[in-house]
C-alpha cells in the first residue's frame, strides 16, 4: 500500500459525512495532533482548543483532500498552520536577522559538553524559549520542516528562520547546562 493511500476507506467515508469515520479518524490522529498544539502553544487549554477547532477545519476541509500526500500529513499541516496562526493573533514576535549580524547558524559548537539530560529537562526549557525561537525550533527538530519551509509557513526570510533556530539551540544550551 502506498503511503498516501493509508486510511483512503476511512477518509473517503469522512467525505461522505460518516460520523464513525470521522470519529475513527480523529482517534488515530488526535493524540499526536494534541502534542503539536502543545508544543507550539505551551499550553493546555489553548492545546485542546485548538486541536477541537482544528478538527472541525479538517472535517470542512476534508473533500478538497486529493491522497497526493498521507491524510496524517494534511491534517499536520492543518494544525501547524492553525497553531501558527493563532501565535500570530497573540503577536508572535520573531526578531528579523537585521536586528543581530553576529549569527552563525551552521557552525559546530566548540568546547562541546554531553550532560545527562532528563527528557522532562529538556521539554520545560524548549517550553520556555520565546514564541518566535521555540516555533522555529518545533517546526524545524519536531516537526521535520526546512528552513525554505519554515519561512514561507511564518511569512520571515530563511535567514530569519535560520538565525531564530540558531538562537533556540543557543538559549537552550544556556538552560540546560544550569540544570
Amino acid at each position: 500500500m502506498e503511503y498516501h493511500e493509508v486510511h483512503r476507506e476511512i477518509v473517503e467515508n469522512c467525505m461522505k459525512g460518516d460520523r464513525q469515520a470521522q470519529f475513527e479518524l480523529y482517534r488515530l490522529y488526535s493524540k499526536a495532533m494534541y502534542n503539536i498544539c502543545l508544543r507550539m502553544l505551551r499550553n493546555d487549554m489553548d492545546a485542546e482548543d485548538l486541536l477541537q477547532n482544528s478538527f472541525v477545519d479538517i472535517y470542512g476541509k476534508i473533500n478538497t483532500f486529493r491522497f497526493q500526500s498521507s491524510i496524517g500529513a494534511w491534517i499536520k499541516r492543518i494544525v501547524i498552520n492553525n497553531c501558527i496562526n493563532f501565535l500570530k493573533k497573540r503577536r508572535l514576535e520573531i526578531v528579523t536577522l537585521e536586528n543581530q549580524h553576529d549569527d552563525r547558524w551552521d557552525e559546530p559548537e566548540k568546547d562541546t559538553v554531553v550532560l545527562p539530560l532528563k527528557v522532562k529537562d529538556i521539554k520545560s526549557a524548549i517550553s520556555k524559549l520565546p514564541d518566535g525561537y521555540r516555533m522555529v525550533f518545533n517546526l524545524y527538530t519536531m516537526e521535520g520542516y526546512d528552513h525554505k519551509e519554515i519561512a514561507e509557513i511564518l511569512e520571515v526570510s530563511e535567514a530569519t528562520s535560520k538565525s531564530q533556530y540558531s538562537r533556540a539551540k543557543k538559549k537552550l544550551r544556556e538552560m540546560l547546562t544550569r540544570c
